[in-house]
């Protein structure tokens, strides 16, 4: 089990195996930023199922540097892993850089304010055949293909699909970082993210493609 600070934001879901960049402004996420940093506590970030209150409206960017704005109910797996301080700005907001490496399974609050901290578990994938893991390598490769074609216009990404780490890599990190590369609803990747088996992870998305249900980055 491990103690992780969540940063939650609408729309927004992360795996494991990307790097995940923030603008932090409010001053509880600047803080959870330092606080990370200094006891080297892994940051989570992951999508929202509500908005329990909501920010002030018509605030300045002043205003908006000096309160914390809405709070959220977070969905229970998300990816986490240690945050980078790219940089501090003048007026104390921050850029930093989330290196997303496993999921987790949110278990209990153990801090709320002035941010939260949850006792988690890690989301682990089951244990599957042989048979399952050739299946998996299969669909990666038909992905692989799929995706040269639709991004044939897309110069930027040819060249990095046409890097021998893309088809190199194992299935199961192919299930993850793939979602670096393309634009979902967040529902449809929260559910992905929550899949249990490589397999099921790439089939997912070798349907969502051939429905042409992606945008590419």
């Amino acid at each position: 089990m491990a103690e992780i600070a969540l940063f939650p934001i609408p729309g927004c879901v992360t795996f494991p195996g990307t790097d995940f960049p923030l603008h932090v402004f409010e001053p509880r996420y600047r803080a959870m930023v330092k606080h990370c940093i200094d006891n080297r506590m892994l940051m989570g970030v992951c999508h929202t199922q509500k908005v329990v209150r909501e920010a002030k409206s018509g605030q300045s960017r002043e205003e908006a540097l000096r309160s914390n704005q809405a709070t959220y109910k977070p969905y229970q797996v998300f990816s986490a892993g240690p945050c980078e301080l790219v940089r501090t700005l003048a007026d104390g907001r921050m850029a930093i850089i989330v290196h997303l490496e496993k999921r987790y399974q949110l278990v209990e609050e153990v801090q709320t304010l002035p941010f939260s901290v949850y006792q988690c578990d890690e989301f682990l994938d089951e244990e599957y055949s042989e048979d399952q893991k050739h299946q998996a390598e299969l669909i990666r490769d038909k992905i692989i293909t799929r995706l040269n074609a639709l991004t044939h216009d897309i110069p930027e990404l040819q060249k990095e699909l046409a890097k021998e780490s893309w088809r190199n890599k194992e299935a199961y990190d192919f299930s993850f970082e793939l979602f670096g590369l393309l634009r979902m609803p967040p529902d449809v990747l929260q559910n992905i993210l929550e899949m249990r088996t490589t397999d099921q992870r790439l089939d997912a998305m070798l349907r969502i493609m051939n429905n042409a249900g992606i945008n590419l980055s």
